[in-house]
């Protein structure tokens, strides 16, 4: 079972039937890429996304001819779609109509308070909630300038900055009776935006959606949202989360769900294990635990789930049946080059020609398979 992490208190909303705050488990959300008014495009990458294990979608709706496909792709979507707007209330207005989970605006972007009442209103009416945000990009005009003047470091500053914003937007939801509000604070500064997340779930219940904006390329991108995000789920704050990468939206799934497992909210299902590799390894560990990889994959992309806890892929039998005695299965180099031993619990059973002991492995993960019916 996962971790029973000691989390921050915050209300609950809705977004489909996903659950966001209180006691529900931290959600995975991307956003797609594609021009979404392309029904075909969205909807193959929204199922995509689902088969790696996002649980909640936005897409961009910049226009009335995206408002006007909304309802073909709600139809067939497997997951909640969040509609992102900006400067056009009567997008978000459409959206709502149209039948979308939830919104995303920037109050200070779409014209006035009468028309961020509108959307509160809609919004209301039809019991979905939105989502506010304040970003390092679009922070109002002189806040930053004004914090950095009395003395505060740039660094302290932003994050102060981006609470005061967070803040303003939903204290102004909330005038008008609307309190189904997630937030988000990020900057691509990752010390700004987890203190600016540990000062907002010091202040408020809102639930809060984590993530670094801006993080960059899959390596880089997904460094800096495992610390930053790693850093807050540690400390029991943050509901939802997204991990912003300059890569294939699967890619920010697989990061998001390695980050959660990592953080002991997730069952990894199964664990895998590898070592670093020394002057003692005798195969290609890194092919062998990339097929391993692979193929838990395929499994999981076919619904199948595994009952095997953790597999260990380790370089030699001092890393293998000894640091991985806890494994189910691994295999780990024998001391002829090209020869694999497997072990489960610690126990070899078997010393084999490298080819014919990974076939072994995978004959043993696959007779621990389920396949969905």
């Amino acid at each position: 079972m996962p971790h029973q992490l000691l989390r921050n208190k915050s209300r609950q909303i809705k977004v489909g039937g996903v659950p966001i705050g209180g006691n529900a488990p931290v959600s995975i959300q991307s956003m797609t890429n594609t021009v979404t008014s392309d029904v075909t495009a969205t909807l193959a990458q929204i199922r995509e996304l689902h088969e790696a294990g996002c649980e909640i979608v936005r897409s961009t709706v910049p226009d009335e001819a995206t408002v006007n496909v909304l309802p073909e792709i709600l139809a067939q979507s497997p997951l909640p779609l969040i509609a992102d707007i900006h400067f056009d209330y009567r997008l978000a207005l459409g959206a709502i109509k149209a039948g979308v989970h939830a919104v995303r605006i920037n109050p200070g972007n779409i014209g006035g308070r009468e028309r961020v009442q509108k959307v509160a209103e809609a919004a209301g009416n039809a019991h979905i909630p939105i989502r506010v945000g304040a970003n390092s990009g679009s922070l109002p005009k002189g806040l930053l300038e004004s914090k950095i003047s009395s003395g505060m470091t740039r660094e302290k500053a932003l994050a102060e900055s981006l609470v005061e914003a967070a803040l303003y937007q939903a204290e102004l939801l909330e005038e008008f009776g609307f309190r189904d509000i997630k937030v988000s604070l990020k900057a691509s500064s990752v010390t700004s935006t987890v203190e600016a997340c540990r000062i907002f779930a010091q202040r408020t219940d809102y639930p809060l959606h984590l993530g670094v904006t801006e993080a960059g390329t899959a390596f880089r991108g997904t460094v800096k949202s495992a610390v930053g995000i790693g850093s807050l789920l540690l400390d029991g704050i943050g509901n939802t989360i997204r991990v912003s990468l300059s890569a294939p939206v699967v890619e920010e799934v697989k990061a998001a769900k390695a980050i959660l497992e990592s953080c002991g909210l997730r069952e990894a299902s199964p664990e895998i294990v590898s070592c670093p590799t020394c002057g003692r390894t005798t195969f290609d560990l890194m092919r062998a635990v990339n097929q391993v990889e692979k193929l838990i994959d395929s499994i999981k992309a076919k619904g199948g789930s595994i009952s095997l806890r953790k597999i260990a892929v380790m370089g030699c039998e001092v890393n293998g049946p000894g640091e991985a005695a806890d494994a189910d299965i691994g295999i780990a180099g024998g001391n002829r080059k090209g020869s694999l031993i497997l072990f489960k619990k610690g126990e070899r059973f078997a010393t084999l020609p490298e080819a014919e002991g990974y076939a072994l492995l995978k004959k043993t993960i696959l007779e621990n398979t389920i396949q969905k019916k």
